[in-house]
């Protein structure tokens, strides 16, 4: 129950925070602009807080529904105007204030996100470093001569010094379709350029596991078979096992690794295995009677023991991302664009079917994101935050009705032909506008609700 309203709050404070964003752009630049504002509101329905400001008697409200916002301007179409303010009515403006104030929400959402990045290149943001364990035979990878022990350096031009920036690459190359070139280091520290073929990479970027797709598993340490901790009153507590004690040999294999214990032990629910252990310089032999847990329809074994994690074993594969503010600005700046290319390369794929509409993400995936990566830590749920802005940004300018883009569209219209669309045509195009946005949003919903259930 904690984790589910912890979630929901992540969920509501990201929204309020994006839609803060984008509508204070719309609002900043139609004040500079000349243009009256009514109306500043977060969320939709009745008001639970609102204030009139004193210098031009803008109403700011927070309403209901966190599920977005509006600015209402002063506009000759939605009610009479006084003959001294018809001046600062939006329906009076040029084309290019109009467009200012449409496109001002868009673009403070890539402001928002280059200034969310800055501050996560600024802060330090740390990752895995990408170290190649093993690769598939006769796969993608290793038809390009990529090798066990290599650590992924670069992957089209771009430096990748975390695993995450390597799979960013990997689906923001695949999309295009190109060979992809990898630059990799091996054990005895010298560089390589390897060839991805891009039609295989397209295949494999539509969903699912990319790095397993081209063949890849990252390396991850080894670590013992010791004990770290005993649940009371389970299997390995009733045995007599310990803190301390190292595992030896289970059910006579030898046990290596913690994870290979975990393995035997998994696939051996109710059996009675004899474990070989080291306790203080002296080996003993304890009989073990394995529970069992249900994962699905199946049954795996469990003994009620974690591991003990020896100090400092991680810190070989761990990396920090940091930069000075003016590095930072620019990392931030590439960032955004390569991720507001991506997502509109994807939409455009989607859009004639050359790539899965399971790729969309709903309300329930964002909610999901929002409380994990707000589980993280700051630097993590500013990263989710800059993705949903950039998410924001290139959807709302989509040339589709009652969107951003659909209003620069009805712009772009009286531009070329003199003259604004007239009321009864814009009305129709916005009724299908909307009728598109709830077909979006449906189908978004079912890809979310068909990967909650699987």
């Amino acid at each position: 129950m904690d984790s589910f309203l912890f979630t929901v709050a992540a969920f509501v404070v990201a929204l309020a925070i994006l839609i803060a964003v984008h509508e204070f752009g719309h609002f900043w630049v139609a004040r500079r602009l000349g243009v009256k504002v009514l109306r500043f509101s977060i969320g939709f329905g009745r008001a639970l807080w609102q204030r009139r400001g004193r210098v031009d008697g803008t109403e700011y409200v927070i309403a209901a529904v966190p599920l977005g916002g509006y600015v209402k301007m002063l506009d000759e179409r939605e009610g009479a105007v006084e003959p001294g303010e018809l001046g600062r009515a939006f329906n009076r403006q040029s084309l290019g204030v109009r467009s200012a104030v449409v496109v001002a929400g868009p673009a403070f959402n890539f402001l928002f996100a280059i200034l969310a990045f800055w501050l996560v290149f600024v802060a330090g943001d740390s990752g895995t470093r990408p170290l190649v364990g093993s690769v598939a035979e006769g796969s993608v990878a290793a038809v390009a001569g990529i090798q066990p022990g290599d650590e992924v350096v670069a992957v089209g031009g771009r430096l990748t010094p975390t695993w995450e920036s390597v799979i960013f690459a990997l689906l923001r190359e695949s999309v295009g379709g190109d060979d992809l070139a990898v630059r990799v280091r091996n054990e005895r520290g010298l560089e390589s350029d390897r060839v991805l073929p891009g039609e295989r990479l397209a295949a494999i970027g539509d969903g699912g596991d990319l790095l397993a797709g081209i063949g890849l598993e990252p390396r991850r340490p080894e670590i013992p078979a010791v004990i770290g901790e005993v649940v009371p009153g389970e299997a390995a507590a009733r045995a007599g096992l310990r803190t301390g004690d190292r595992v030896l040999a289970a059910a006579g294999e030898p046990v290596a690794t913690w994870a290979g214990l975990v393995e035997l032990i998994r696939r051996s629910p109710g059996a009675e295995i004899p474990f070989e252990i080291e306790r203080g310089g002296v080996q003993l032999t304890l009989p073990v009677r394995v529970g069992e847990t249900g994962q699905g329809d199946e049954r795996i074994g469990r003994i009620g023991a974690a591991v003990q994690v020896p100090e400092g074993l991680f810190d070989a594969y761990r990396t920090e991302v940091r930069y000075g503010p003016l590095a930072s600005a620019r990392e931030a700046v590439y960032k955004t664009w390569d991720m507001s290319l991506f997502m509109v390369k994807m939409l455009g794929r989607m859009l004639i079917g050359e790539a899965s509409v399971k790729n969309l993400g709903g309300p329930i995936s964002i909610a999901q994101s929002a409380g994990k990566s707000a589980s993280y830590g700051v630097v993590y749920f500013l990263k989710f935050l800059a993705l949903v802005s950039i998410s924001l940004g290139v959807i709302n300018l989509m040339p589709v009705p009652v969107l951003d883009g659909g209003h620069l569209l009805f712009f772009l219209v009286e531009a070329v032909k003199g003259r604004p669309l007239s009321d009864e045509t814009m009305m129709h195009a916005q009724r299908v506008g909307m009728l598109i946005l709830l077909l979006l949003m449906g189908l978004a919903f079912y890809v979310d609700l068909s990967r909650l259930l699987g």
